[in-house]
């Protein structure tokens, strides 16, 4: 069932919701993992922009003329969150193949839970295309927030953000820092537990992405 709240959704989307069981098995390899995440990042992509503005061209099929729809702005930059954010931008970039691309290398503490920063890599058409960012994770809304604060100081306006599973901590959290920011998850799960990670989650999606420790 989907749950949309504020400026935050989960979509109603049966095979998504299949695919997210599947990197959450403890047993599903890395290889499999990796490659899942990419299938849901297509799948989140779709949905995170299903709602960009349209009009309508003429434009010759082979049968006849006709009037189609037709985006009235250019596709919105793609940002990752390195490291996991690279597994959901293989599928996203499969959706938007002509989209910018840029990177932000993040690290948690684990004693503090706050992020720092290691790799700021962003497209120069920010202002005019805006962004979706991708992390398979919000968890404290940390990475999350300091993320967008870049993305837009870089000169988006318009900014989405899409993760496979989210903490409803996280999600507040963001909702407070970024009110004007869409929020897509695949799941909305339980909890943070004391360690900050989600529950029931899916472990850490950089580690099971690329067989790290």
């Amino acid at each position: 069932m989907s749950q949309t709240r504020a400026n935050f959704h989960t979509p109603r989307h049966a095979l998504l919701r299949a695919k997210i069981t599947r990197i959450r098995r403890q047993e599903t390899d890395s290889a499999t993992f990796r490659r899942v995440l990419a299938e849901i990042g297509a799948i989140l992509a779709s949905e995170a922009l299903r709602d960009l503005p349209e009009t309508t061209a003429a434009i010759e099929t082979p049968v006849s003329r006709m009037e189609a729809p037709v985006l009235t702005q250019m596709e919105p930059c793609l940002v990752a969150i390195l490291r996991a954010g690279l597994g959901l931008l293989e599928g996203a970039r499969m959706v938007l193949p002509d989209a910018p691309v840029g990177h932000l290398g993040l690290v948690r503490d684990e004693q503090t839970l706050t992020p720092s920063e290691y790799v700021v890599r962003l497209p120069k058409d920010l202002a005019r295309r805006g962004a979706l960012v991708l992390d398979p994770m919000l968890a404290t809304g940390g990475s999350a927030i300091q993320a967008i604060h870049r993305v837009k100081q870089a000169g988006a306006k318009v900014v989405r953000f899409a993760c496979v599973v989210a903490a409803p901590e996280g999600v507040a959290a963001l909702q407070a820092a970024h009110p004007d920011v869409a929020i897509l998850a695949g799941a909305l799960d339980e909890r943070l537990n004391e360690h900050g990670y989600i529950v029931p989650g899916l472990g850490d999606a950089g580690d099971r992405c690329f067989g790290t420790e």
